[in-house]
């Protein structure tokens, strides 16, 4: 039909009936008809001398209103959800998460009337509000202050500060269990939901009954108070008093004092089959997940000195691992601050708790901390001695030679003299940190040993800090360092300087036994632990958990208690059977009927609750770059515009300033790289006077935009920015708008802030094209808008040529929605068969040079010869492990354990023909000029070396899927054409 008076335009509409299988859940009733409505432009193209526009049709837009209510279009995930539990939860919980229309090249939207739906029409700038979801903090007679738990005298005080917690959360489970038997939708989703729910209350109240034991009980008042006394310390630090005893009584949220509590009876029985559960601290990004694992750590830490305070009880005792560099240095400082509280509290009362120092190392890779100490005669750049030395020197032009600027106790910034290596400089063997302020805990007047912080390599193997904070990546050196095997318990000896196990024959008294494995291993961020990286970790697994997990000397077996973290998850149970082989995960808090309410949080809605605000952006026929461009310019020259709005008014904090800052997000380093030019070039030159050109003509009408003449060079969080810049800005992106020469006007990021950056200031973000995954752009767009008072902004530029940018344009408001239910299941195939082609050999190598201790030091590998008959417990924990990581049929499960055997057999005998032929071995260069057996993988020897060497190619990072090339650019010569 023709628009009338529109010289051209026509009206198309198809209409046609719906079709779908008999049974689907939200299935259109027989008759139902979809209806298409296009506008097509029929006008004739003007004259090559005539202005082209007058063809155009500009902000158009479709309506349609009906009588007859528009339904919803059914779910398309209905199927499915009826084979899958995960899906059948997710159909429940967003069952009120209709779509009603869906855009062609445009978005679309819908009004509704009650729970009618009238009205449709098309939207060029969809805009959808996420709620925020916090913890709740309306529980009565609930004892959630920490120091209050701390000053209790007995169990019974602390069963009825807690016990409330669980009565309430059993009352909550009840009437959902009312409502959920009358419901006839979605009832076994409802019926499971319940029973998971009740299950972890019971857990609570084991937990609350295993306070009875008077260690348990002193163990939890203990990190109650370190805990409590730690947050103090880092809320004083952003103060101007600095005064710890000013900052608000620190308090539990809920579902911490919860999850804490959950986990008491599996870390204080290692018998008990709680130890065996994963639980998963499920809750949305920046809820307080951290707090929950440490109050864990600090108990688990407190526990095992209460029971033994011999140095016996030493060793790590809390294993944290994390995926990215900036997560692993956030969480470092974090964790930090908690061990000083606990080592004070150790120093106050060594006869209970040990006369061995609680600290906390990082074992990470050498571009974040020295791997070695050094000395005189060592040139390399990246030994502590050299940066140490490099610090002193120009203390303001290089980096601090830990990732720590500041001390983690008080917050004062470190100075040259802070760093003191140990007994001198030309042969040392200790790195010790010292807090210049006179006032702190940790200076050398107050401590003789500074802050227990051991941030390189060496002293950490010897140390054996109780808290061990690592990347995944680390333990690709457990084939390669003879020293690794220490973190989790394999020495036997000691003396004042540390602990020794085979790797150093001779050295300290015995011991009497290993030091116990890690009792807790914490997994931050799950959901980056897939993929290729996954399914690596999934692999060495076996090797750290046959390690951890041996027979002990006077007991049953041990096992560390497993804790996983993360804000987006689907299929966890299948993810974390691959990568523990415990196929128990429990989920906490337990969601609930209603994805809104877990009863431990809620989701705040309705004007002044916070929350994120997305924006969708696509331009017909325009380059994204240009798209980019125009947004950038109109977010930064309004946000100046609002923020002098509000300096004039005197309102103080000003309102505007978490917009002042804009957070790019790009999905590749290329892309950033592109965009990096346009930002400093052309944003910077046009905001200069955007304020002005863009001035309404009409003085009544309001200005919009003001001119932002101050504009900073964009910063960085990439991986290609070394660790001291990251940490830099970092910094400053925690600063407020008025620190003029420090503030930052525009920060450009990868995923690498999909995980770690917790700044609450940030409340505005443009990401550019669709990240690749939901979950990555849940965890993303989770940066921005995290307090109620900062309320989130998200633009999201789409390009309209791609194919899935499109898609979700068309279905902007519908999508973001319920993305949390679009998030990808994780893939971990640590037994597949590309995987065991890789990473086999070194599980091997570290089984059996960690389990076998005449095998241990570096000329061990000859060894092998003699000691080859001893090494089944290889075959047999490659081929139980196989057997338990996923859910195989019989024959499935021991066919793979059958060849697991058979290849670890292999290599065991193609290691020990080596040994015979070479009569001297050890596992890579570094004692003599025996031949090593490892190789990397680019060694330019291999080509060389007989088939049976080179199956022992073992890899220095989880992380190298592939060789990488360096490329050099040669000068071209006068020839060159």
């Amino acid at each position: 039909m023709s628009v009338p008076s529109s010289d051209g335009l026509e009206l198309v509409v198809v209409s046609r009936a719906t079709s779908w299988p008999a049974g689907v859940p939200g299935a259109p009733a027989p008759g139902t008809r979809a209806v298409t409505v296009f506008l097509v432009n029929r006008r004739a193209a003007p004259p090559e001398d005539a202005p082209r526009d007058t063809a155009f049709v500009f902000q158009a837009k479709l309506r349609l209103r009906a009588e007859v209510p528009f339904i919803a279009r059914p779910d398309p995930l209905a199927l499915a959800a009826a084979l899958d539990p995960d899906l059948a939860i997710a159909a429940l919980q967003f069952s009120d998460a209709v779509e009603y229309a869906v855009g062609h090249n445009v978005s679309a939207r819908w009004a509704l009337e009650g729970e009618r739906c009238t009205e449709v029409a098309t939207d060029w700038l969809p805009a959808t509000f996420v709620d925020r979801v916090e913890s709740r903090d309306d529980l009565r007679n609930v004892t959630l202050d920490m120091e209050a738990l701390s000053r209790a005298t007995d169990a019974a005080t602390i069963r009825e500060g807690a016990s409330p917690l669980v009565l309430l959360y059993s009352a909550w489970i009840d009437e959902h269990a009312r409502a959920s038997a009358q419901a006839e939708s979605h009832r076994n989703a409802r019926l499971q939901l319940v029973e998971d729910a009740r299950r972890a209350a019971r857990r609570m109240e084991e937990g609350i009954d295993s306070l009875s034991d008077p260690k348990v009980f002193e163990a939890f008042r203990i990190a109650n108070r370190a805990v409590a006394r730690a947050i103090r310390q880092r809320a004083a630090q952003e103060r101007p008093d600095r005064d710890p005893e000013r900052v608000d009584a620190p308090a539990w949220r809920p579902f911490q004092l919860a999850f804490f509590l959950l986990n008491v009876r599996g870390l204080a029985d290692p018998d008990h089959p709680d130890r065996r559960v994963v639980d998963l601290l499920f809750f949305p990004t920046g809820g307080g997940k951290t707090e929950a694992y440490l109050g864990l750590a600090a108990f688990s830490i407190a526990l095992r000195r209460l029971r033994d305070p011999s140095p016996r009880s030493s060793g790590v005792t809390v294993l944290m691992r994390y995926t990215l560099r900036l997560l692993t240095l956030d969480q470092f400082g974090r964790a930090a601050t908690l061990v000083c509280a606990l080592e004070l509290e150790r120093q106050r009362r060594p006869t209970e708790l040990g006369t061995w120092p609680i600290e906390i190392g990082l074992w990470v890779g050498m571009s974040a901390t020295p791997n070695r100490l050094g000395g005189r005669g060592d040139d390399g750049k990246t030994t502590a001695r050299a940066k140490v030395q490099a610090y002193k020197r120009e203390p303001k032009a290089r980096p601090s030679p830990i990732p720590l600027e500041t001390c983690p106790w008080c917050g004062t910034k470190f100075e040259p003299w802070s760093f003191d290596l140990q007994p001198n400089d030309d042969v040392p063997d200790q790195l010790r940190i010292y807090c210049a302020s006179r006032t702190c805990e940790f200076t050398p007047n107050r401590q003789r040993f500074g802050l227990p912080v051991q941030a390189v390599d060496e002293p950490i193997y010897r140390r054996l800090p109780a808290f061990l904070i690592a990347t995944l990546d680390k333990f690709a050196a457990l084939p390669w360092e003879a020293r690794a095997g220490a973190l989790l318990g394999r020495v036997d000896r000691h003396d004042p300087d540390g602990f020794y196990g085979a790797a150093e024959p001779g050295k300290g008294t015995p011991l009497g036994g290993y030091l116990p494995p890690p009792a807790l291993v914490i997994q931050d961020e799950l959901h980056l632990v897939s993929g290729p990286l996954g399914t690596m970790a999934g692999l060495y697994e076996t090797a750290i958990e046959a390690l951890c997990g041996r027979a002990a000397e006077t007991g049953p077996a041990l096992c560390p208690k497993v804790v996983a973290s993360t804000a987006t998850v689907k299929r966890a149970q299948a993810q974390i059977r691959a990568l523990f082989a415990r196929s128990e995960v429990a989920i906490f808090p337990p969601p609930g009927p209603d994805r809104r309410d877990t009863f431990f949080s809620k989701a705040h809605v309705g004007p002044g609750a916070g929350g994120r605000l997305y924006l969708g952006v696509a331009a017909q026929g325009r380059n994204l770059k240009v798209v980019l461009l125009r947004a950038y310019l109109a977010l930064l020259a309004a946000a100046r515009r609002s923020y002098d709005d509000a300096r004039r008014a005197k309102r103080d904090p000003n309102p505007a300033d978490p917009y002042m800052t804009l957070v790019g997000y790009f999905n590749s380093l290329r892309e950033l790289g592109g965009s990096r030019r346009i930002i400093e070039d052309e944003v910077a030159s046009r905001l200069n006077d955007y304020g002005q050109r863009r001035r309404r003509v009409e003085p009544t009408e309001p200005v919009l935009f003001a001119d932002r003449r101050r504009f900073h060079l964009p910063r960085e969080l990439t991986s290609r920015e070394p660790t001291h810049r990251v940490a830099d800005t970092k910094r400053c992106l925690a600063l407020d708008y008025e620190h003029e020469s420090e503030h930052v006007d525009v920060a450009l990021a990868t995923n690498m802030i999909s995980v770690g950056l917790d700044i609450t200031r940030l409340g505005l973000m443009v990401v550019t094209g669709q990240p690749k995954s939901a979950a990555e752009y849940i965890q993303a767009t989770s940066r921005v808008g995290r307090e109620k008072r900062r309320p989130g902004l998200v633009v999201t530029l789409l390009n309209v040529n791609r194919a899935r940018d499109r898609s979700h344009y068309e279905r902007f408001s519908a999508w973001h929605e319920s993305f949390y239910r679009a998030v990808e299941a994780t893939s971990v195939t640590p037994f597949s068969p590309r995987a065991v082609d890789r990473g086999l050999a070194s599980v091997v190598v570290a089984l059996a040079r960690h389990g076998r201790p005449e095998l241990t030091e570096a000329r061990g590998a000859e060894r092998v010869l003699a000691h080859r008959h001893e090494l089944g417990f290889v075959a047999d924990a490659l081929a139980a492990r196989g057997i338990a990581h996923a859910p195989l049929s019989e024959a499935d499960a021991q066919a793979l354990a059958a060849d697991l055997r058979t290849r670890a057999a292999d290599l065991l005998d193609a290691w020990a023909s080596i040994a015979q032929d070479k009569g001297q071995l050890q596992y890579q260069r570094e004692v003599g000029h025996a031949p090593p057996l490892l190789r990397d993988p680019l060694d330019p020897e291999l080509d060389r070396l007989l088939a049976r060497e080179r199956k022992f190619r073992s890899h220095r990072s989880l992380r190298d899927v592939e060789p990488s090339v360096l490329l050099r650019m040669a000068g071209l010569g006068e020839d060159a054409s």
